[in-house]
């Protein structure tokens, strides 16, 4: 990630802690002048959004400080850690809304002003769903684990705010109160899950885990069209910690091959790798012809 991206993706991180809390506000008035149950559990996953906004934007700045003695590599899978606090912060709004809403299934009550209700959480949610679309593109773009995460998170607040509409609205038209905790215990379920996502995900990332195999392939090509002169490539292993990804290989040559040459042929390798991953950390091992491959192997296209 550049300079630019570093400051695009801090600028989204702190602008979101005002808006959170703006958006908390704005549910928590819906719950107010409506008493209903969904809606008071929709404020609450909103409570959860405040405290990963915090959570993220602290993280994110860490996570941008450039290696050090301590950390060589680096400090990004800091994000990983924020996403996964986040997931488990998903989680626990998501029990808070089933507590909430299955003490309210043997006495549901009809709502209070639940046009007015309906109609600040109506808002509330068109302010979320165009956040985090920018959260989750952004993050995506340079590579933040820690804003799409966070993006994610207020994209789950929204499917509960159009969850809590329409239990709202089916409880109104039938008459029947009891949609409104029912909805609200399903929209729960569909936040379980979506918080499941964001865990599985970091802790890929925390174990190293490799890249997507279409990322895998690029890699594979690029090294594959620009290993001119060089015998063959194994043992290709790959990984992302945050923004960077890590790519490690062993370059085969020839025995007499001066070691400018081989030199001349990994600043090839390199160029073409970042050329498809910017900013991509490359280790190559040189090593003779002879010596027994292993790991992923990547066939080098021969010059004619």
């Amino acid at each position: 990630m550049d300079g630019q991206g570093n400051l695009a993706v801090q600028r989204l991180a702190l602008w979101s802690i005002p808006l959170s809390l703006g958006v908390m506000g704005l549910k928590m008035a819906a719950w107010w002048v409506t008493g209903s149950v969904a809606l008071l559990s929709d404020g609450l996953e909103s409570t959860v959004n405040v405290v990963a906004a915090f959570i993220a934007y602290f993280v994110i700045r860490y996570a941008q400080k450039p290696a050090d003695h301590d950390h060589p590599f680096g400090h990004q899978k800091a994000e990983y850690l924020s996403a996964v606090t986040e997931g488990a912060l998903i989680v626990v709004a998501a029990l808070l809304i089933v507590k909430e809403a299955i003490g309210h299934l043997a006495a549901p009550r009809m709502l209070d002003a639940p046009a007015l209700g309906l109609a600040i959480n109506f808002a509330a949610g068109v302010i979320n769903a165009v956040w985090a679309q920018l959260l989750i593109r952004t993050g995506r773009k340079h590579r933040s684990a820690a804003l799409a995460a966070d993006g994610q998170h207020i994209m789950s607040d929204v499917v509960t705010s159009v969850g809590v509409l329409i239990g709202l609205f089916l409880a109104i038209a039938t008459g029947y109160p009891i949609f409104d905790p029912v909805l609200a215990i399903l929209v729960a379920v569909n936040i379980l899950y979506q918080g499941w996502k964001v865990i599985s995900h970091s802790i890929g990332g925390l174990m190293d885990q490799a890249v997507e195999p279409e990322e895998e392939e690029a890699i594979k090509q690029a090294i594959a069209t620009h290993a001119a002169g060089s015998i063959g490539v194994h043992d290709l292993k790959t990984r992302r910690a945050g923004s960077v990804t890590f790519v490690d290989f062993h370059l085969v040559v020839p025995a007499a091959m001066p070691v400018r040459q081989a030199h001349d042929i990994c600043d090839c390798l390199e160029d073409a790798i970042r050329a498809v991953h910017p900013g991509a950390s490359i280790a190559i091992h040189v090593e003779p012809e002879g010596e027994r491959a292993h790991g992923i192997r990547v066939k080098v296209v021969k010059d004619v």
